[in-house]
């Protein structure tokens, strides 16, 4: 890494740092900012600043698929599975944070280009690239179908704006997605610091409790009105394909929780650093809490009727007092809790591309407006154009969970942790990072092979039909 002249800030987190083995003349910042100037009184960001951030970026899209996972699990394998991997992602984390500390590593590439070479950090960020962007496409993916409405199903479940004005040109989801992606997305995007984000990355995260709040009373009012069966506690097995098919949801819990892309840039811009394992957990804690409540109410309230992406469920009459206007409610505070979330992932996926086709360039990405620019509004139109050709968000995750997510999230930190360059790992480290990386891997190649195999069946079937 090229050094370059000191902000203030990363002065004083340097002083910090000395406490817990980090460089102290070791930048703080990835290459690629760390010699923007551009705010020299930033002081660091807080506790709470760095929780909302890591928060906003854990619950995302994947929250919207989790009860779909229930519908395929089961209700009591669902929810342990969905703790089960909050504490994967903890552990991996960790390792991550452990071995960044040791050799004084500012960035998830770099750590990867310590442990594996500079081939080692190009995956990474192809990696970090191929899972954001399609993460950001299922955001896409939503907003469209809560205010335009949706058809990946038989029946077509109208969005908001259809139900409130009808159908018309400028309610169509092409036209939709344009003013949102030019009236939210470009300004937020716009930002330099992630730290910038921390007021919409709290406001996103009230958004997806008011959300939560509400689904959670419509399922207790039907509750108590009788108006909810039992729902199924375990899967249905009845052959081999029916086992199989219960892998094709590990890539939505992976992508549920990814967030180990980002925590390198909410590390460097804390003001006490060392305070970073207590962010990463009181954040999984959050996010784990608020997955198990979305998750049983939304497979309780709908139960083998459950969608891929649940908030269209929410366009029906509930049998509920008000219960179009509650409906209206939840799907719009969580379409705007989206909007707020797509900026916290765009910030690491500009950082990892510019990264890796510039890594050469002496001129750090955020002084550089015009290659700023150029990456920003490049990634946004290819954002919107896969938003605008993919269907169905179920789609979407299968393919970043059975590749690049999986790979982020567990079997890049697992083999750093293997790796093991400065001696720190535990036997009980690696032992865990193997069973990662088996489980990563088995899970995988079976949710793909049966994804193959319900193509093929779904394909002999249109054809059998004509």
């Amino acid at each position: 890494m090229v050094g370059g002249p000191t902000p203030n800030h990363v002065k004083k987190r340097s002083r910090k740092s000395n406490a817990i083995g980090a460089n102290e003349n070791e930048p703080l910042l990835p290459k690629s900012q760390e010699n923007y100037n551009g705010d020299d009184d930033f002081k660091g960001s807080s506790f709470a600043s760095a929780t909302f951030n890591l928060s906003t970026t854990i619950i995302g899209a994947g929250i919207m698929a989790l009860p779909a996972t229930l519908k395929v699990l089961g209700m009591v394998p669902g929810l342990i599975t969905i703790t089960f991997m909050a504490f994967l992602t903890d552990k991996s984390i960790e390792f991550m944070i452990r071995f960044s500390r040791a050799g004084g590593l500012t960035s998830y590439g770099d750590l990867m280009g310590d442990a594996f070479g500079r081939y080692g950090k190009a995956v990474l960020q192809i990696s970090v690239i191929v899972n954001n962007v399609g993460i950001l496409i299922v955001y896409m993916i939503i907003i469209g179908d809560v205010l335009s409405g949706t058809s990946s199903s038989k029946d077509h479940h109208y969005g908001i704006l259809e139900g409130w004005f009808g159908v018309h040109w400028w309610t169509g989801r092409t036209v939709v997605l344009i003013f949102t992606t030019l009236a939210i997305f470009l300004p937020l995007v716009s930002f330099k610091r992630i730290d910038s984000l921390s007021f919409t990355s709290a406001l996103s995260i009230a958004l997806a409790v008011v959300f939560l709040v509400v689904a959670v009373g419509i399922a207790i009012f039907k509750i108590i009105s009788g108006g909810i069966g039992m729902p199924r506690l375990f899967p249905v097995i009845n052959d081999l394909t029916d086992f199989f098919q219960l892998f094709t949801v590990t890539p939505i819990l992976v992508t549920a929780y990814i967030c180990h892309y980002n925590v390198h840039n909410i590390d460097n811009e804390m003001e006490d650093p060392s305070q970073m394992h207590g962010v990463v957990r009181t954040s999984l804690a959050m996010c784990c809490s608020v997955y198990l409540l979305t998750s049983f109410f939304g497979f309780l309230l709908f139960g083998e009727s459950t969608l891929e992406d649940v908030l269209a469920n929410f366009d029906t009459d509930l049998g509920i007092p008000f219960g179009p206007a509650l409906n209206d409610a939840i799907r719009f505070s969580y379409a705007a809790h989206i909007m707020l979330v797509f900026p916290v992932v765009f910030y690491p996926l500009r950082i990892n591309l510019d990264g890796l086709i510039f890594s050469s360039s002496s001129r750090p990405l955020l002084q550089d407006n015009l290659r700023f620019t150029s990456l920003t509004l490049s990634l946004i139109l290819l954002i919107f154009l896969g938003a605008t050709l993919i269907p169905s968000i179920w789609d979407t995750f299968q393919f970043t969970g059975a590749t690049a997510t999986v790979f982020v999230g567990f079997i890049f930190p697992a083999a750093v942790t293997l790796r093991d360059r400065y001696d720190i790992a535990t036997k009980q480290d690696k032992i865990l990072s193997v069973m990662m990386i088996i489980l990563a891997v088995f899970s995988n190649v079976v949710a793909i092979y049966s994804d193959a195999i319900a193509l093929v069946n779904k394909d002999k079937g249109k054809t059998s039909r004509e």
